[in-house]
């Protein structure tokens, strides 16, 4: 997540809770009125900062991010934010309103209470959080896929899976602004007017909670109703990276972030969104990992690609219909459906049950699968747990013959999805020249296409 602050060394001062006070405005930014305002904002609502540590563009992955000006220790305390700086539907000037309205207010991503806070907050000349978000003129910074042409999106993209969630996102921001946000709008002409709190304002904040929101683990008893998200000033910093050296703590009063190891001076410091693919994080937060940092990339295969390569190798009607028959079985077991995907990390398949089971019914025989389902074998699978709970490169270089004829079938068929080739890829990310004349999206979708594709023409290898 990207932030726009600076801090000042200064000597260490414990307070309440283990804190640390917050850094005045430093010399280095006096002429960033909106960092000095936000800083100092941050320092009335009792925000703490480790004076070692400073924000700055200088130095960092992108943009603003944080950096160590000196040597941090594992388990030290980097910031803390008390709950009352928070953003949310619940700290908002307008959450009575919401409270009030929140029975129409119920959508499926949930985010429609913030979403409201936001719009009102960020428009308004008077709101506690405009030094906040004074950081973000015009939220011109974000350049997420849905902001980009859809035959831009189409051209980089095709193939990774990420113009199809797109398309979703924006259809259902359509139909969430249109149906719940603007007639909840119209009910309060005192604090909203469509003609200023527009739709293109919608898909920017909902870009920005995709970008800069957090959201609190669930506990055992919170488990029914989903935790919405926050917006968190200062938490929203940090860039990501998967080899992380900072995480965030809940606490009832206060969220921490607090280093995971030693940090040296000079280094920048990173927290994580979650162990998250680079299709996932140009789709959440507009930009990928370079090949290879990114240890949780991933490839997905459509289910529906399987089913596909399965009857594409099927010889007659007869055996065309034990295949549709094999899949209509593995979508009552709720292995397989019309969305789903099975999906392969670097080192080893994420949906395990899912691909193992679909690969064992798909390569039966018909005399096979009549006992399997007839006899409901595949009930006494699931209890005994005979579907194993891992499966690594190893494993699927051992598969039956049969399991990896259709595994390799279908990767060849995910593969014709894209429109360039691992070959083409991986001389453009060679050519540091030609690399270097690549606009950022074209980067970014770029280091998306090329560790899918590597981890596609591994299965290929494997399942030769």
């Amino acid at each position: 997540m990207l932030a726009a602050m600076e801090a000042k060394r200064q000597k260490m001062s414990p307070s309440e809770d283990g804190a640390l006070d917050v850094a005045k405005k430093p010399a280095s930014v006096s002429s960033s009125d909106a960092l000095s305002e936000f800083l100092a904002w941050c320092k009335e609502l009792g925000l703490k900062m480790n004076p070692k540590v400073c924000i700055r563009k200088e130095g960092t992955a992108s943009e603003y991010g944080m950096l160590a000006q000196g040597n941090l220790s594992a388990g030290e305390l980097l910031f803390l934010v008390p709950r009352s700086a928070l953003l949310s539907q619940y700290t908002t000037s307008i959450s009575s309103v919401l409270q009030k309205e929140k029975a129409s207010l119920v959508s499926d991503s949930g985010w429609v209470p913030l979403l409201l806070s936001l719009l009102y907050e960020y428009t308004n000349s008077d709101s506690l959080w405009k030094p906040y978000f004074a950081l973000w003129p015009d939220l011109k910074g974000l350049d997420h896929p849905m902001f980009w042409p859809e035959d831009e999106r189409k051209r980089l993209l095709q193939g990774t899976g990420v113009p199809e969630v797109v398309k979703k996102d924006l259809d259902n921001m359509h139909l969430e602004y249109s149906t719940i946000v603007l007639p909840f709008m119209r009910s309060y002409p005192d604090l909203f007017q469509p003609e200023t709190h527009t739709a293109e304002l919608y898909k920017k904040l909902v870009a920005f909670v995709m970008a800069y929101s957090f959201q609190e683990p669930e506990d055992e008893q919170q488990m029914k109703q989903p935790i919405p998200p926050m917006m968190v000033p200062v938490g929203d910093i940090l860039n990501h990276v998967a080899d992380h050296n900072a995480h965030l703590e809940f606490s009832k009063n206060y969220l921490r972030m607090v280093t995971t190891r030693k940090i040296s001076k000079g280094q920048e410091i990173f927290n994580t969104y979650g162990q998250m693919a680079n299709w996932q994080l140009l789709h959440m937060y507009g930009f990928a990992e370079p090949y290879p940092s990114n240890t949780n990339d991933c490839a997905d295969i459509q289910m529906e690609t399987m089913r596909a390569a399965a009857m594409q190798g099927a010889k007659g009607p007869l055996e065309l219909a034990r295949i549709e028959e094999m899949w209509d079985f593995l979508s009552h077991m709720e292995m397989v459906g019309e969305e789903g995907a099975f999906v392969i990390g670097t080192e080893e398949v994420l949906t395990v049950e899912e691909l193992f089971v679909t690969l064992k019914v798909m390569c039966f025989s018909e005399e096979e699968f009549r006992d399997y389902k007839e006899n409901r074998v595949w009930e006494d699978d699931m209890v005994a747990e005979k579907v194993v709970s891992t499966l690594t490169n190893e494993d699927i270089s051992k598969f039956k013959e049969s399991w990896k004829r259709l595994l390799h079938a279908s990767v060849q068929l995910t593969l014709q999805a894209y429109t360039s080739d691992l070959a083409t890829d991986e001389e453009l990310i060679s050519d540091s020249q030609a690399y270097a004349k690549l606009s950022n999206r074209e980067r970014h979708a770029l280091q998306v296409r090329y560790g899918q594709k590597i981890i596609l023409h591994r299965l290929l290898d494997l399942t030769s």
